[in-house]
């Protein structure tokens, strides 16, 4: 199993406490330690406004922070999971994206997707499509990079994109293009669009839905004549990890009271999340249950650490024990 890890950026309540001027070394010196260590690639979201409810807590943007990052570590992968392709023109996207792969010397990886955060769609005056409509966006979206990225220029008179000899120059160092992480579990179109594009999937990571989108994704690659086994299959998992159940519990305590002042009644569903999850739990527990996943499929496992801009060693645990006995 290969495993890559998110640096927090303020989206979930994560540098609460942290002054502004302050996060950038925080966020920077978590981005070295990682590219010092065993994580294949690093990650933070694509998003403009804190979660669950928005806030006025910092929430730093995703590119930026992509270029920032591909010119302070030498070795780690950069990816976001995952960049929403109604934000920006997928040209423009792409001449970003090809200028980060080239600061960071070939390491950019390239999550999409069609977006969900309605709150923060309407107050950047972006509408919000109806979900079909927004991933026929993003269908349009990753034709227009994938033919940039290959030919140096793109041009597509779509219903939602119209790009017309679009020059993207330089193209990007990894060739014949960035990988593709098509992010969503959307049986009908997103794993469709995945089956033909996607060089990585990123959907649910619970047992039994993932099983299922995999074996809807290995029908879109059967009709369409690809080999399932070339798309490596990825997920994401909030991690809180202990020695011992009480160690796990009074971690979650103290994330709890850390973000009680900010989110208010939306703490309780918030917290709601972590417990039960796939990655809560011992060492032992953490282990045993992605490995059960790894027997499935899932190759890849993305880990978001509620805790790491205030105390590394639930970090250091997995990187003691949890990686060491699944890669």
């Amino acid at each position: 199993m290969r495993f890559g890890t998110f640096i927090p950026q303020g989206w979930r309540h994560d540098l609460v406490g942290i002054d502004p001027t302050d996060q950038w070394a925080t966020m920077l010196s978590l981005a070295e330690r990682a590219d010092a260590g065993s994580w294949e690639s690093l990650w933070v979201y694509d998003h403009f406004h804190t979660v669950p409810v928005p806030s006025q807590e910092a929430t730093h943007e995703a590119w930026s922070l992509m270029a920032a990052f591909a010119a302070s570590t030498s070795r780690i992968r950069l990816g976001q999971m995952c960049t929403c392709t109604g934000y920006r023109n997928p040209a423009y996207l792409a001449k970003v994206a090809a200028t980060v792969d080239h600061v960071s010397r070939g390491r950019v990886e390239m999550g999409i997707g069609g977006g969900w955060y309605e709150h923060e769609w309407r107050a950047y005056g972006y509408g919000f499509p109806r979900i079909g409509d927004r991933l026929r966006m993003l269908r349009e979206g990753v034709e227009i990079m994938k033919q940039g990225w290959e030919t140096g220029q793109a041009t597509l008179d779509g219903r939602y994109y119209q790009v017309d000899g679009a020059i993207i120059q330089p193209r990007p160092i990894q060739q014949p293009a960035i990988p593709f992480w098509i992010s969503g579990g959307g049986e009908k179109v997103t794993l469709k669009i995945a089956a033909e594009y996607a060089q990585y999937t990123n959907f649910a990571g619970t047992p039994d839905d993932f099983a299922h989108k995999s074996a809807v994704l290995r029908e879109h690659c059967d009709a369409i004549g690809r080999d399932f086994s070339e798309i490596v299959r990825s997920a994401n998992y909030n991690t809180v990890i202990g020695e011992t159940e009480a160690e796990v519990d009074d971690r979650l305590a103290a994330i709890e009271a850390r973000v009680r002042p900010h989110l208010g009644d939306a703490t309780d569903g918030f917290i709601g999340e972590y417990r039960g999850a796939v990655a809560v739990g011992t060492v032992e527990q953490v282990t045993e249950r992605l490995a059960t996943l790894g027997e499935q499929g899932l190759a890849y496992a993305i880990h978001y650490f509620p805790e790491a801009a205030y105390d590394r060693s639930g970090i250091e645990l997995f990187e003691q024990k949890v990686i060491p006995a699944l890669s």
